[in-house]
């Protein structure tokens, strides 16, 4: 049985992320949801049906198709695959799955974790990462924490994959678990309050202080101060500095002590700028910080709004605060273009550092990202 993760006409929802991406490769928790369906369905091939751009990277395949905005459960996957032809399962908040034209309708009591606005990644990151640890980590034993460290809570809430270092910390479970993954690294000094999820090889630097519910990708670096926070994967904060309530993507790098507003001087509900409308939508949020596309930058002491959003392949650098929202291949604040044969340089040079570049599918993303920046972001 095949998983195609259908993005459920969600994408632009979750731009700048879904620039580069499907909805199904969002990494939320600890994982992504082809990382759970390949995890629940060991013996599954997972495809994508999403944006005709990305299709070369996240190819479709013929298989059952899920709705990518759901995260799946043993519970689902159990009901998912005892699917006939063109039955489709449904609960109160929406469809899950169908196999064929899913013409016949199977209800079912559950109420899984919907996601169908890019900031439901960081408001319900919690529960998804509760889910996931005892997914990954059940029937597993942990390696041994190291007798340097301080442990608040329920120890066998913590779980070190193999060559996972932790020493000299605070470590705190009371409020959900503290997954570090193989060969990730929590340095000395660090406060962590869970849940956190950290994947292979990322690392909380020197007396980072950490505020759950936060997850980091695959080899990102971060340090600072960080509250409920998403890193897709090989990104870096690795200095002083605020982040709140934020999204930030692959490749990305925050220059030292850059800092995010994640709520407004009147404490009122904030505005962000929707991909689908290209204008400034009102939210019933008071917390919102940063979200950021894949291989964007921003330099030293960048001081970012509420709410504020950053599109693909951007350098963000100048004096003062940057506009709320700034689009894909910008170069500074000044509405420059992203020459883009330097912003394909420039993202080979950092990825060249983790032994990687570009393949010849990223750069079309990132080209066809370039050639529609305008229809992307609004501008004129």
């Amino acid at each position: 049985m095949n998983i195609t993760l259908h993005d459920n006409y969600t994408w632009m929802d979750f731009a700048p992320l879904t620039l580069t991406r499907p909805v199904g490769s969002l990494r939320m928790g600890i994982l992504t949801n082809e990382e759970r369906w390949k995890l629940l369905l060991p013996k599954a091939e997972i495809g994508f049906a999403t944006e005709a751009f990305l299709q070369t990277k996240f190819p479709n395949i013929v298989g059952v198709e899920v709705n990518a905005c759901v995260i799946p459960t043993p519970k689902l996957a159990k009901l998912v695959t005892a699917l006939t032809e063109n039955e489709g399962l449904l609960c109160p908040l929406g469809w899950i799955a169908k196999r064929g034209d899913g013409s016949i309708k199977i209800k079912c009591d559950a109420y899984p974790t919907f996601i169908t606005q890019r900031w439901h990644l960081f408001q319900r990151n919690g529960d998804v990462l509760k889910q996931d640890f005892q997914l990954i980590t059940e029937g597993r034993t942990s390696q041994a924490l190291s007798n340097s460290n301080t442990v608040i809570g329920d120890r066998n809430l913590i779980f070190l994959e193999e060559g996972a270092k932790v020493e000299a910390s605070i470590l705190n479970t009371n409020d959900g678990p503290i997954y570090i993954g193989k060969n990730a690294e929590i340095m000395e000094g660090s406060i962590v309050r869970g849940p956190l999820g950290m994947n292979e090889g990322s690392a909380l630097k020197l007396g980072t202080k950490m505020y759950g519910p936060t997850t980091l990708g695959p080899h990102c670096k971060v340090g600072g101060e960080v509250n409920n926070c998403i890193f897709q994967g090989y990104s870096n904060k690795g200095h002083d500095g605020f982040l709140g309530n934020s999204l930030i993507g692959e490749w990305c790098n925050l220059g030292a002590d850059t800092n995010t507003s994640n709520l407004k001087n009147n404490y009122g509900l904030v505005k962000t700028y929707s991909y689908r409308t290209k204008k400034e939508e009102q939210t019933d949020l008071q917390f919102m910080g940063l979200v950021m596309g894949d291989h964007s930058k921003c330099g030293i002491n960048t001081m970012f709004n509420t709410a504020s959003v950053v599109g693909v392949s951007t350098n963000v650098f100048g004096a003062g605060f940057p506009s709320k929202h700034i689009a894909s291949f910008q170069w500074g604040m000044d509405g420059k273009n992203y020459d883009f044969d330097r912003a394909v340089e420039s993202a080979n040079n950092m990825m060249a550092r983790r032994g990687l570049k570009l393949t010849d599918a990223e750069i079309d993303i990132l080209h066809h990202i370039s050639d529609t920046s305008n229809g992307f972001s609004g501008n004129k």
